[in-house]
């Protein structure tokens, strides 16, 4: 998604990656499909290393439940509330077959006609059609608001983490507000991204200005 920052200037200056793909990558593609705004601090440096292995350890699988995904956002010191707003990003993109065919084919908290749907282009048995893309968003796919909330009511969520916040478990409730009040979700997205991008920061002389995003200054 990020591939084509590679020389990073602002103002004639060089400026972090992790500073442009916040501020420009994230932010305005939110503003312009019609999501929030909101103030990223600056001085943030980039890292010396980085962990494929990590990362994807890091990161909540789609087939987690919701006592798990609970517990793997509360190691970041997110809240339950900051998961269930987070997910709302899912308001906008696409996900591969492979991380919602076990929902579409064994889910069993899933609409019937959506599941239908989604496997005309996702073949029962992998690795044919591993990659082939639906919308997060059956009904909005390129617009920022709260139908993804509206989608999970329906029992329409993509991904299994997806339909977790609302199948009789704790999130129904903030799900349900979502739904009826979309500022009420924009701002608590605002608010949980904030604290997302607090967690960990390197400021001062930890880290560097990497000079390709790529990779590692030399």
């Amino acid at each position: 998604m990020y591939r084509g920052y590679l020389v990073l200037k602002k103002n004639g200056q060089r400026v972090h990656c992790i500073f442009l793909v916040a501020d420009k990558a994230w932010i305005n593609r939110y503003v312009q499909l019609g999501g929030p705004s909101w103030s990223v601090p600056l001085g943030r440096r980039d890292s010396t290393t980085a962990s494929l292995t990590e990362a994807n350890s890091d990161l909540p699988a789609p087939s987690l439940s919701l006592n798990l995904l609970i517990k793997a956002f509360d190691k970041k010191q997110l809240s339950p509330q900051d998961l269930t707003a987070l997910s709302g990003a899912h308001t906008i993109g696409f996900s591969q077959c492979l991380n919602f065919r076990d929902h579409i084919y064994n889910g069993t908290n899933i609409d019937p006609a959506f599941a239908t749907l989604r496997k005309r282009t996702c073949p029962a048995q992998g690795p044919n059609g591993d990659k082939n893309l639906a919308p997060f968003d059956v009904q909005t796919q390129l617009l920022f608001d709260n139908a993804y909330y509206r989608n999970l009511v329906a029992k329409r969520g993509l991904l299994n983490s997806d339909q977790v916040l609302f199948n009789g478990g704790s999130q129904d409730a903030l799900v349900r507000q979502y739904v009826a009040n979309p500022a009420l979700f924009a701002s608590d997205f605002v608010t949980a991204m904030i604290k997302m991008g607090n967690i960990n920061p390197l400021t001062g002389t930890a880290g560097q200005i990497r000079r390709n995003c790529r990779v590692v200054n030399s």
